[in-house]
């Protein structure tokens, strides 16, 4: 590379876009980036891209991995969060960091491991993304065969399931099948800037107790 990451500076709320980076380059970047860092890294077919989240991008993530979590706990399923963990395959030419993500069916699979190898391991069932612009990214957990993709545009929660290969934009999730996700999540994430955050999560825990 021509120029040292460090010499790098990607805005908030901005991404930065590298072209012709082969896989061992991609590996290597994400060793020199390190793991305790804020940006997000995406690889695919040879594009880099270095995403830096907003404040705003961080609460919606954490309110909606929290509410995710009390559905599993009332709902009384096994569930293992990875939040930003890097998945990726070598074989498929991609990898991606998720805002957040759960092992919920497969959870037994990768319980107790260390680190997840997808050329092994299964995928996380259910990913999360905030603020999602980039189709890369969009690209990546269709082509590492994620289950279930959610983003969250800052009002409206779209989910995507993957059918035969490819996502299919669903009001309904495979995960949680009877329960209005696309309306109860925006709901209490919004109601979380207002009320507060531990207020809302008794909250919902009430409302997903009287569902079941």
């Amino acid at each position: 590379m021509l120029l040292e990451l460090n010499q790098l500076i990607v805005p908030a709320g901005h991404q930065l876009l590298i072209k012709n980076i082969s896989w061992s380059g991609y590996q290597h970047i994400l060793a020199e980036l390190g793991e305790n860092r804020s940006s997000r890294v995406s690889y695919s077919q040879g594009v880099l891209e270095i995403m830096a989240p907003l404040p705003e991008h961080e609460v919606a993530k954490v309110i909606i991995g929290d509410l995710v979590k009390v559905l599993l706990e009332e709902l009384d399923i096994e569930f293992w969060s990875l939040g930003s963990t890097t998945f990726d395959q070598e074989k498929m030419n991609a990898g991606v960091e998720p805002d957040d993500c759960f092992y919920i069916q497969n959870e037994a699979a990768v319980r107790g491991k260390d680190r997840i190898d997808l050329t092994v391991d299964p995928p996380p069932d259910l990913a999360i993304e905030i603020d999602i612009t980039s189709r890369t990214r969009f690209n990546n957990y269709e082509v590492l065969g994620v289950p279930e993709l959610w983003r969250w545009n800052g009002t409206k929660l779209e989910i995507s399931v993957l059918t035969n290969g490819k996502y299919i934009t669903s009001t309904i999730s495979s995960i949680f099948s009877g329960l209005p996700i696309t309306q109860v999540i925006p709901e209490y994430l919004m109601r979380s800037k207002t009320e507060g955050r531990n207020a809302t999560m008794k909250a919902f825990r009430v409302w997903v107790r009287e569902q079941i």
